[in-house]
């Protein structure tokens, strides 16, 4: 009865509290001869270094795709945040106007978390050159500050002339700084002129009884290339003065741009301003007016990462495999190892060792491959995508310590969880069984 109750405790093998246990010297040494090939050349086996690659591959491939959607989402964020403010003072209405805008602006600037608020024209026109072809544009008119405190970034995006706004030439109405990519489609330098049609509705002529629209001519007096296309391919800008007569504004403007300490807060501080200063006056944050293209990257990030994480749990099937076929082939050593005394609990964490082992050294190795491939795709600007239609002319990767800290752990995780089944059935062998017919 003895000898059948020992039978039946041995076959129960260790606990999950015994097994997670840290393995003693000895055991860490047995496991790490079990990973070794059979052969006396002391290289580790075939199934090993497969096992180690699988985990490898997989904590390489999450690294890299997951720095592929933050780089993409802080890469347009940057670029949006070229020309865009973090946050606008608009006002309701159909009419885009304010009017006691320097009061309004003097309130915003004492508002915790701004750094700097200038005034801004909005407008839409159309551009040409005085041949047959013309198209839309979107007219932005501002006042040009380089220092420290400026709203936006865009004064120093310029690859051709300045900011001053001040023609050369006579017989123009102002000057004009054009998109790089909207400049070189139309064959336009810096020194040439441009026609622009007036944005305010145009005077009734009562010679003929219909508006007749008025062209406004300017210099082209530099150009700017932000690597953002919609910028760079369709915005054009003049001075704040010269915007407000080009659209009939007089002395008000469009609105208000802000630029804040942290982007982030900038929902919570359009709430405040909005609460500040009472109807009519509202804010547009820069997430708002991008919402739905961040939203689609979050989500997509999600979702190659959970694709991406299919390939760990298929690591860790092959983790299972090789230690199950490691239990088989040890079996005999299994028995004398138990026959010596070595206790249930110890056997199993020898293979739980091995499993542990296997997942530190793939994800060591993923780690590295993880982060030089980052680097060298990111710095070398080795994949090029078409800005048309991402925005963005390259592939930006930008790895978080966060997302690396989650991948880390989760897989070395997986990699240990994939050991408890082989581990509990090599603790469960009875050692009169594992060497009755040796």
């Amino acid at each position: 009865m003895t000898g059948a109750r020992d039978r039946d405790r041995g076959r129960e093998g260790a606990s999950l509290r015994q097994l997670l246990r840290w393995p003693t010297a000895l055991e860490r040494e047995i496991a790490r001869r079990y990973l070794k090939s059979r052969r006396a050349s002391g290289r580790v086996s075939l199934i090993t270094a497969i096992a180690t690659g699988g985990v490898a591959v997989g904590v390489c491939a999450l690294i890299v795709v997951l720095g592929v959607m933050n780089g993409l989402r802080n890469d347009l964020r940057e670029r949006i945040l070229v020309a865009n403010p973090h946050l606008r003072i608009l006002t309701y209405g159909s009419g885009l106007r304010l009017d006691d805008w320097r009061t309004i602006m003097n309130l915003v600037r004492q508002e915790p978390g701004v750094l700097a608020a200038a005034p801004e024209v909005l407008s839409q026109s159309v551009i040409s050159t005085g041949a047959d072809y013309a198209e839309g544009v979107n007219v932005l008119g501002f006042d040009p500050d380089t220092g420290s405190m400026a709203v936006t970034t865009l004064p120093h995006a310029l690859n051709r002339g300045d900011f001053s706004f001040k023609p050369t030439r006579d017989g123009v109405d102002g000057a004009i700084v054009l998109g790089a990519r909207l400049a070189e489609r139309m064959t336009v330098y810096p020194g040439d002129v441009v026609t622009l049609v007036a944005a305010k509705p145009p005077p009734v002529n009562r010679a003929l009884g219909v508006g007749v629209p008025r062209y406004w001519r300017f210099e082209v007096t530099g150009t700017f290339d932000t690597g953002m296309f919609l910028y760079d391919n369709q915005f054009v800008v003049i001075s704040r003065e010269t915007a407000q007569r080009f659209t009939g504004l007089g002395d008000a403007v469009s609105g208000i741009q802000v630029r804040l300490a942290d982007p982030w807060q900038a929902p919570e501080i359009g709430r405040r301003i909005e609460r500040k200063l009472g109807y009519p006056y509202r804010t547009l944050d820069w997430q708002a007016q991008n919402s739905t293209l961040f939203s689609a990257l979050k989500l997509e990030k999600v979702a190659m990462g959970l694709i991406i994480f299919f390939i760990m749990v298929v690591a860790a099937f092959n983790i299972v495999a090789t230690l199950t076929m490691v239990v088989t082939e040890k079996t005999r050593e299994i028995g004398i190892l138990k026959a010596m005394g070595l206790s249930p609990a110890a056997v199993g964490r020898v293979f739980l060792a091995q499993g542990a082992i296997i997942g530190l050294t793939g994800v060591s190795i993923g780690l590295v491959a993880g982060l030089l491939l980052s680097a060298a795709v990111d710095r070398g600007h080795l994949i090029r995508i078409d800005p048309s239609i991402y925005f963005i002319d390259h592939l930006p990767i930008q790895v978080e310590p966060s997302d690396v800290m989650i991948v880390l752990a989760g897989s070395f995780l997986l990699a240990v969880v994939a050991t408890l089944h082989p581990s509990r059935s090599a603790s469960r062998l009875m050692p009169v069984e594992a060497i009755r017919f040796e």
